[in-house]
């Protein structure tokens, strides 16, 4: 017996054709929607807001609902081609974070974040050190510098469950295996770890990162 076809993700073809594409002020195609996706149909990982828009309106329209005052930056160290830095990537598009930084190998493996980081703004520094610097200057946003918020459980760490995070800041996250680096560590303003209960020495390295970024957005959005 042969297994059923896998649903189709996304939609087809703009419904009606060509005549009732979605028009701007102007007359013309509204210039947020993509021709290609309009006519062959979009079947990206987006939500329904999105469909049938360009990538760059869908870049521009995420940096404009950040609300004012409430920036979130994701970094990442990359010393070993984690693979778990494109689930922290994806997950980093999920909460809408105004960055994402990649610290250590420019290269890094991309497979876990399934395109998403298309729709993010992805810089990289070559240490921890580059990465504080970036933040003490204000970073990319107003000039007020940026803190940054190390998440790992090791000595001096306090718990993320018992902690403010500031609502603009850079949160830190380490390799898989290592967890943050003695830099890394340094660069930071305070380092924060999820309480556990079970036998395991440490939560994997993209859920530890899916926790810190969803108590960020339960205090701040």
């Amino acid at each position: 017996m042969s297994e059923p076809p896998a649903p189709e993700v996304g939609v087809g073809p703009w419904p009606g054709g060509a005549g009732s594409w979605p028009r701007g002020d102007d007359g013309g195609l509204d210039p947020r929607y993509d021709p290609e996706l309009l006519e062959h149909g979009d079947r990206r990982n987006v939500v329904d807001r999105y469909r049938y828009w360009t990538v760059g309106a869908v870049v521009a329209d995420m940096d404009a609902r950040r609300p004012p005052g409430r920036v979130l930056h994701v970094a990442v160290e990359n010393w070993a081609h984690d693979l778990n830095i494109g689930s922290v990537v994806r997950t980093a598009n999920a909460f809408n974070a105004a960055g994402v930084h990649v610290v250590g190998r420019r290269r890094w493996n991309r497979r876990g974040a399934m395109v998403t980081d298309r729709y993010l703004h992805v810089h990289h520094h070559p240490d921890a050190a580059a990465l504080a610097a970036w933040a003490a200057a204000g970073g990319d946003d107003d000039g007020a510098r940026l803190p940054i918020v190390g998440v790992d459980n090791v000595p001096g760490s306090v718990p993320l469950e018992r902690r403010e995070l500031p609502a603009r800041c850079v949160l830190l996250f380490g390799q898989e295996s290592s967890g943050l680096t003695p830099a890394a560590q340094e660069a930071s303003d305070v380092v924060v770890h999820i309480t556990q209960h079970g036998s395991t020495r440490s939560l994997n390295a993209g859920a530890a990162a899916a926790i810190a970024m969803h108590t960020w957005g339960l205090q701040h959005l």
